[in-house]
């Protein structure tokens, strides 16, 4: 397979097995629901956390849009950190496979989901627009009008949790995956995913391509590069 023998050096433009139009509802539940458990392990939500409680400080409510929201893990992870600060989250998510809002509703809340395009609500108020595992799907183009729709949009900030392309995630990502007996399309997307993420200093000239001049890129354990613009 061309993912494993050219290296890191340039990133992957590989499609992933669960964005294919003929991936059925259950399969892609299933996928989705194992991201989420990975999720979990790998601590992939703390940093979100950890930008809310900067974003929030000092406010009694909140509203909310997560961009790619898959299964609805990080938005239910939000819902509960809301509830424990005492804090009202008006928490809205946007995909656009109609596959992820049938996965995320099986969960119940009253998280509102959308399936369609993050651009059409615009029109809407949004103090924060998070993302997570969602830059490394977009095109060149399709990252820069991302960035600049949460710069325009975002009253309070912005934050996009994705990974870090490196070599010991890329090797040990499978190896976690048939350990841990998760989903194979979780394993080779999981695998690909690392290898269509970025490195540190690929971000820079893309906020610049974007206009954006006031973003903080983090790397954080393990294995995740966070891109912020707290306002």
């Amino acid at each position: 397979m061309t993912l494993f023998s050219t290296g890191l050096a340039t990133r992957s433009q590989a499609e992933e097995l669960m964005d294919a139009d003929d991936l059925d509802a259950a399969t892609y539940a299933d996928v989705v629901g194992d991201l989420a458990i990975v999720n979990s392990v790998t601590m992939a939500r703390r940093p979100t956390l950890d930008f809310l409680a900067r974003a929030t400080a000092g406010r009694k409510k909140f509203r909310l849009l997560d961009v790619g929201f898959g299964d609805g893990d990080m938005l239910r992870r939000i819902a509960r950190w809301a509830r424990s600060k005492g804090i009202e989250a008006d928490l809205v998510g946007v995909d656009l496979n109609p596959r992820s809002e049938q996965a995320a509703r099986a969960h119940g809340s009253d998280i509102r989901y959308v399936t369609g395009d993050y651009a059409d609500l615009g029109g809407e108020p949004w103090d924060v627009i998070v993302s997570s595992l969602v830059a490394h799907h977009m095109t060149h183009d399709q990252l820069i009008a991302f960035l600049r729709f949460m710069e325009a949009h975002a009253s309070a900030g912005w934050f996009v949790n994705d990974l870090h392309r490196h070599g010991f995630a890329h090797r040990g990502f499978p190896i976690l995956a048939t350990l841990a007996r998760w989903h194979p399309i979780v394993r080779h997307d999981g695998t690909l995913s690392i290898a269509r993420s970025y490195r540190p200093d690929e971000w820079p000239p893309l906020l610049a391509e974007a206009g954006i001049t006031q973003a903080k890129v983090a790397r954080v354990f393990p294995f995740r590069l966070c891109v912020e613009r707290l306002r």
